[in-house]
């Protein structure tokens, strides 16, 4: 019998694609665990683009979500699936690429859920949200975080939104318990800075959550790198996700349910560039311990172009989350790809505990 030498080399392609496949799965992270977790009193927060998703998701979801802490981020939708909107009027807004209106955005955010893309904003009214920008900050201007201000103040009242702002500050998370972290002003990798003893972590928890537990003096939980994989739709690199995320676990809720807060990390600081900078010293663990909560952080990817496995051509070389389309038109909304993998994510936390 004769073999064609094409049908060799399909052959041989095939068993090193399995044995690829089958060395990752081996080295996989293991799942996420059910964990029976609360999620009443889901909160979202993050930086810069994860700031924006953070915005995203609560909007999406405003039936879920109870509070959101953004720092440097804008409105909802405000780039209209537009990479050159979210560069120019959605960051650094100027007389040639002014910032939407309130009346633009929220008409936006209506025609969503008049298409049941997402929950109705009505549903924010009972949410509590902390912004904070920095007055060195040349990436996301102050006049961008005003306008997500003046967003939500479509429907929340002046009391549940809370604006801080930091003359010294730069563009970049800050926090109290990173050791490394930079001073105020920097804008240098992995962008986390220290600004005196403003602690955004506890603060934008404090005030979505009422009173809370002094944060504990360590982080005694467990950080769980877990499998992100299955939670998207198709390749997790075609969602813009990484194949593995992180939650922190405090000791408390493995033995009983806990509440939820999703943390975004920003561009430029996904566990592939910087390790676990962001997941360790961001500020929420050592609160969440006291506190009886669980951090999800989720994570994305750098890509620019096509990638194994994949047949999507993807430009988003500094894994920043999409708020202006990258994964697809319905980013903004509850079908957008990292929107259904961050739910999923919860409905896993959400699910009854595993038998041990």
């Amino acid at each position: 019998m004769k073999t064609h030498p094409g049908s060799c080399r399909g052959l041989a392609a095939l068993l090193v694609f399995a044995v690829v496949a089958g060395f990752r799965s081996v080295l996989a992270a293991p799942p996420l665990p059910a964990l029976a977790a609360d999620l009443g009193q889901l909160t979202v927060s993050g930086i810069s683009s994860g700031g924006y998703m953070a915005v995203q998701f609560q909007v999406a979801h405003s039936r879920l979500v109870r509070g959101a802490g953004v720092l440097a981020g804008g409105p909802y939708d405000c780039a209209d699936d537009s990479i050159w909107r979210a560069l120019t009027r959605c960051m650094s807004p100027s007389w040639w690429a002014p910032l939407p209106l309130v009346g633009e955005l929220r008409e936006r955010a209506e025609a969503h859920a008049r298409a049941g893309r997402i929950d109705p904003p009505e549903h924010l009214r009972d949410d509590r949200v902390w912004l904070l920008s920095g007055g060195q900050d040349d990436k996301v201007r102050t006049a961008v975080v005003e306008r997500l201000a003046a967003f939500y103040g479509e429907w929340l009242p002046p009391a549940a939104i809370r604006f801080v702002r930091v003359p010294e500050a730069a563009h970049a998370m800050i926090s109290v318990t990173d050791p490394q972290a930079a001073s105020c002003g920097s804008t240098a990798s992995p962008f986390i800075n220290r600004c005196g003893d403003l602690d955004p972590a506890g603060e934008m928890l404090g005030h979505m959550l009422g009173p809370l537990q002094a944060p504990a003096a360590t982080d005694r939980g467990e950080m769980l790198a877990f499998d992100q994989r299955p939670f998207a739709a198709g390749a997790a690199i075609d969602s813009g996700l990484a194949d593995e995320a992180y939650l922190y676990v405090p000791a408390a809720c493995r033995e009983s349910p806990c509440r939820v807060h999703v943390a975004f990390h920003g561009c430029r600081q996904s566990a592939a560039q910087i390790g676990r900078r962001f997941v360790d010293g961001a500020g929420y663990n050592r609160w969440a311990e006291s506190n009886r909560l669980l951090v999800l952080y989720p994570q994305t990817a750098p890509r620019h172009g096509l990638a194994s496995g994949s047949r999507r051509w993807i430009s988003n070389p500094f894994a920043c989350w999409d708020w202006w389309g990258y994964t697809g038109s319905d980013y903004p909304t509850r079908d957008g790809l990292q929107i259904r993998a961050v739910r999923a994510m919860l409905e896993r936390l959400a699910a009854p505990r595993q038998p041990e």
